[in-house]
């Protein structure tokens, strides 16, 4: 069993709730519009970083972390990026790979909608964590914490920060 701390578009901004309910994962991941390298050092004093940068990354995000992240965790294959969309509305980009070779668990961030959701289509398991930032329309600050077992995602946990201007 694999656990993982899954949040995105923090833009800068570090909630130190975040050790907290991300203390007992194995990884953190984040989906992209980090904003600033502080974030990562607060999450990587936490455990193990997998980001992608987003669109609002500078140079110094996208010279470390790629636009996309394929990865195996637990036999699941997982694909990572910020602007993916989602099931029935995918973003142009990702179409070829999600209707040739589509994972088991997509995600992505930029909407700042969280959402967990199968696509039944394409038979694997979408999530946007929402976001864990200050910035954008938003009302919530959020995040996902779930477990990896057996190629399966398991125990998905839905968490809030409270609203996007406190923190």
């Amino acid at each position: 069993m694999f656990r993982i701390g899954l949040l995105s578009d923090t833009h800068g901004f570090f909630d130190p709730r975040i050790t907290n309910h991300f203390s007992k994962c194995h990884e953190i991941w984040h989906a992209g519009d980090i904003g600033d390298t502080k974030v990562v050092d607060h999450l990587a004093a936490i455990c193990p970083v997998i980001a992608v940068y987003g669109n609002i990354d500078g140079t110094p995000i996208r010279s470390t972390y790629p636009s996309h992240q394929r990865l195996t965790r637990e036999g699941l294959d997982i694909w990572m990026t910020h602007i993916g969309g989602y099931p029935g509305n995918y973003a142009p980009h990702v179409k070829p790979g999600i209707f040739t070779d589509p994972p088991g668990l997509f995600i992505s961030g930029h909407s700042h909608i969280l959402k967990v959701m199968p696509d039944k289509r394409n038979g694997f398991l979408h999530m946007n964590p929402g976001s864990a930032g200050r910035n954008g329309l938003h009302k919530v600050r959020t995040l996902l914490r779930f477990e990896i077992h057996n190629g399966r995602v398991n125990n998905v946990d839905v968490i809030e920060l409270g609203p996007r201007s406190a923190g």
